[in-house]
This record gives structure tokens, sequence and C-alpha cells, in this order.
């Protein structure tokens, strides 16, 4: 619905002259439709943006409010809080956003929060992990160790110690005490960064799930060498399970890993496709979900049976679980999607053109976003075809309009040994 059509001087972008111009002007033709593209598309209100000032590289709901706000983790060096829905309970408003935990100077590209909820930690791109306070957003500890940029964080209480489990563009993951700092273990098995780590809630229950306290717990962990690998870790081991047999069932890079209710294991990879590993085959692929292009992000909705994927397309894609049928495509981001988040019959999508939509997940809702683009669809189509004859004019009229200066220009690219 989108359409890529730039004019570079009176040079026109249509498929026949940017067949026949070089390389370089090709390139540069290119660059400028996709700019104008993004322009255009980016006044969408597809989603109800709420537009930040820089790109979102991450994003977890507040455990707070799960339904109505999140942390997203900000390409300026900033953790900031969003309400993305009106809480009647706490009198806060749709869009607030003036919640700020501050002090890197380089992109975070992850967040989390500690076992109690009380402390938020981000994973930067100058190799460490920052922590403030979540009630008066002052500053804790740094936690440093990794040689380079941290992508993933998890947190998790094993016995009484609280833990931050770190996965950095090294190819390392380290366990640290969340509350001295102090590294316990690092782990090493990965050949290339680690994009994703992940707590097997098999093996693991919240301090206040009421479980009792746990003594050690399964990690899985993705990466950019297309493994994934399961760590059993406790405070005084840890343990590489099958380690020379690594899980591998996609291509390339695995960005995301997503446990379900079933216990089942959901994947996002570059090679296009979001899979679902099943527990009881051993996790082995149990079915594979055609996203294209690279997929940044996966996401279940349990209530209506739904996957989410999203990704480089900058469409957020909805499938029916069972079927592995494609319900809907949403359309609003005019950049990569960076992350989903789901909330209550809804998902929150993040991204690196700095918005944030949610997107209504009930079957009315999936209707009615289905019968309006076919409504869009059908007006663009009799549109063009009304324009079909005035745009070929236009364009010929455009090639005729040439200065001097311009026409000397065309003639070098027609005559280059390129063509």
């Amino acid at each position: 619905m989108w359409g890529r059509h730039k004019i570079l001087g009176n040079w026109v972008e249509s498929p026949k002259n940017a067949a026949r111009a070089p390389m370089h002007a090709r390139s540069k033709l290119h660059s400028l439709a996709e700019s104008e593209r993004k322009k255009l598309k980016s006044t969408n209100e597809n989603g109800c943006p709420i537009r930040l000032s820089s790109k979102i590289l991450a994003a977890i709901a507040d455990p707070r409010y799960p339904n109505n706000a999140l942390f997203v983790a900000e390409s300026a060096g900033n953790v900031r809080r969003v309400v993305v829905d009106v809480n009647d309970n706490n009198g806060e408003q749709t869009g607030d956003k003036s919640a700020i935990y501050r002090g890197p100077t380089a992109p975070v590209t992850s967040v989390a929060l500690s076992p109690d909820g009380k402390t938020l930690l981000a994973g930067c791109w100058d190799s460490s992990i920052w922590s403030w306070s979540l009630s008066n957003r002052l500053p804790l500890l740094r936690y440093r160790g990794h040689t380079d940029f941290v992508k993933c964080l998890v947190t998790l209480r094993l016995g009484d110690t609280d833990v931050v489990v770190s996965g950095a563009a090294d190819a390392s993951i380290i366990v640290w005490n969340l509350r001295t700092g102090e590294k316990i273990h690092v782990l090493k098995g990965h050949t290339r960064g680690i994009l994703d780590l992940v707590i097997d809630p098999s093996t693991y229950s919240p301090p206040n799930a009421g479980a009792g306290e746990i003594q050690e717990a399964m990690v899985f962990s993705a990466g950019s060498d297309r493994e994934i690998r399961r760590w059993r870790i406790s405070l005084g081991t840890v343990e590489q399970v099958d380690s020379e047999q690594p899980i591998l069932v996609h291509e390339t890079s695995v960005y995301a890993l997503r446990f379900d209710e079933d216990g089942d294991l959901w994947t996002a990879s570059a090679d296009g496709t979001t899979k679902c590993l099943s527990r009881f085959q051993n996790f082995r692929s149990d079915s594979t979900f055609e996203h294209g292009d690279y997929v940044r992000a996966v996401a279940v909705e349990e209530t209506g049976g739904y996957v989410v994927t999203a990704g480089r397309s900058e469409d957020v894609k909805i499938w029916d679980r069972g079927s592995g049928d494609l319900i809907h495509t949403f359309e609003g981001h005019y950049e990569e999607v960076s992350g989903l988040v789901m909330l209550w019959q809804r998902c929150a999508s993040v991204s690196i053109d700095g918005t944030i939509r949610v997107w209504g997940l009930t079957p009315e809702e999936l209707q009615k976003a289905r019968m309006q683009k076919e409504k869009d669809i059908q007006s663009v189509e009799a549109g063009d075809n009304n324009s079909a004859s005035s745009t070929r004019q236009d364009e010929k009229a455009d090639l005729g309009a040439l200065t001097e200066e311009e026409e000397r220009a065309l003639d070098a690219l027609m005559q280059d040994d390129d063509l």
C-alpha cells in the first residue's frame, strides 16, 4: 500500500529508468525513494502510535501494570517507562513517557527487572549492564565484564540470591550476583554473539509464585551461530546440556526465544521463519511459519490461539497457531520492528522508527481490521485504474522538462560504460 515513487531533479524512478541508470545512480535513486516512502508512511496512525525521539531497541511489560505500561530500551541511551493504555487504578494517561532512567551514553539494547521488581537493569553497547532503583530512578550498580555490547538479560532467584544472566556479542554468557555485582559463572559454548536468553518455565517459578526456594534453573540461549543451547545453572555449578548437540533448527541467526504456556519453545530467525519447538519431541521443530525477511520477534497470544511475528519487513503478522494460516497483517511501522510484548488480547510492537503501536487481537478486532484492509485495497486499485494513463503521460512530461544541465547529466548516464 505504500508506493515507491521519487523524482531526482526531473528524473523519474520508474522501473524503466532505474534499469537504464548505472549502479551508483540506481543506488542513489533507491535511497531517495526509500526515504520518501518512509516519510510518507510515517504519518499513518495505525496502531495508535506513541512516538519517541529515538530508536526503540527492546521492550518488556511493567509487571506492576502488565497490560498498561512498558519499559523500552532507547538508542539514545535511556530506559523509558511508557503508558500504552489508560489505567483507572493509578490515574495514568495513555502516552505518558515522562519516567526516564538515565546514565548510559551509548544505545541500550535490552531491559529486565530484578526478581523482586525493585531494580531495573539494562544491557548497553558500552559492554556493561546498568541498574537503577525502580521507584526513584537513581542509578545503582554497574556490571562490567563483557568485552562487546550486551544484547540480552534475564533475572532469577536461586536460593536466597538474586542473579542476572547476560548474553553479549562477545559470545559469552555471564551469571552475576545482582546485589553485589560479583561474577558467579562465565559460560562458553557459542562461537558467535548471543542474541537472546530465556528461562525454561518448567524449571523455575518467580519468588512471588509461592513455589519455595529454587536451587537451579535451565536457561536457553540463542546466537548468531544459529545454535540454541541449554544451561543448567545453580549458584555453585553450571552445566551445559547436550553440549555436543545444540539445537539446530534454523539456517542462520536466531534472534528471539519465547516459551508458551504449554512449555513449547518459539523461535524467530534471520532465515525468515518462526518455528515451534515441541518439548515432548525434545525441542524438535513441530511447525514453521514463513514470515519472510528477518524475523526479529515472536509472541504467543494464548486466549485466541494466535502467534505474532515481526521483523525487518515492518509488518506485524498474526497467525492461527493450530492451522498455521496467516490471519492478518498489520501495517504501520516504517522501519524494522525490534520487539513484541503481549498485553491482554493485544500486542504492542516497538520499532527503530521510534514508535510503539498496539494491535487488538480479539476476533472482532481482527475481523474489523481485515475488512478495513480490503476496503483500502479496493480504493487503491480503483485509483490506480483511473490514473494509469495520466501517470504515463506525467512521466513523459517529467523527462521532457529537463534543464540543460540535467540533459547533459542524463546523456552521461546513458553513455556510461556500466550500462
